[in-house]
């Protein structure tokens, strides 16, 4: 179920820190605090701080982890979390939700060419597994919404429990993103085209729609 958090869970997920918590539970599965502080060179004090806030606002939760003592270990929480529409947002909103993803698009950018460097270190298939796809279509607003839906659908198909990942299956980060084009401004004069010097003569090439091409890389 999709969840959208308030505007105070936003301020708390909106923290570099916190971002690094939740990114390398993402990636590495349950930690303690004093895991989380060693492997991101954090204060620990700091970082059982950040991970109680984010708990506090669904991001994280505790589990069971190795039973030693009395550590805690945390868990980032497994949801389809969903940003409050644009349209919806008041101006406060609005700068937090522009400041989450400026830092989450960074992350993503460093994370991806970390990874993609490393790739000659894999062994196997996993030296291939970096899919990426690029394209433009035409699309009305509910048709991009459908488009959307349709993604976190299939992405939803592939997520099951521990006990029934199948052997070889490693944690693999997706991100989609999309966003249409500025219209045209419609008060701009047409070209003139004795301008160029082609004249009415111009190739009937020039007016080809080519939006519809695609690029991917297996």
């Amino acid at each position: 179920m999709p969840f959208t958090p308030s505007l105070s869970g936003l301020k708390a997920l909106a923290h570099p820190r916190r971002l690094q918590i939740l990114e390398r539970l993402t990636r590495h599965g349950p930690a303690t605090s004093a895991l989380l502080a060693r492997g991101l060179d954090l204060n620990t004090g700091a970082t059982s701080y950040h991970l109680r806030e984010l708990a506090r606002h669904g991001f994280v939760e505790e589990t069971e982890g190795s039973g030693r003592g009395r550590e805690r270990w945390w868990r980032a929480v497994s949801q389809d979390l969903r940003l409050p529409p644009r349209s919806r947002q008041d101006p406060g909103t609005r700068a937090v939700v522009d400041e989450m993803n400026r830092l989450a698009y960074a992350s993503d950018l460093r994370l991806f060419e970390e990874l993609g460097r490393a790739a000659d270190e894999e062994q196997g298939a996993w030296r291939d597994a970096f899919p990426s796809s690029r394209g433009t279509i035409r699309l009305t607003p509910d048709e991009l919404s459908e488009l959307f839906e349709a993604y976190v659908a299939l992405l939803n198909r592939y997520k099951r429990d521990e006990d029934a990942t199948p052997p070889g299956a490693r944690t693999v980060l997706t991100r989609f993103l999309a966003f249409p084009v500025p219209p045209e401004r419609q008060n701009e004069d047409p070209p003139d085209p004795a301008a160029d010097g082609r004249g009415d003569d111009r190739d009937d090439r020039d007016d080809r729609d080519d939006t519809t091409t695609e690029e991917s890389r297996p």
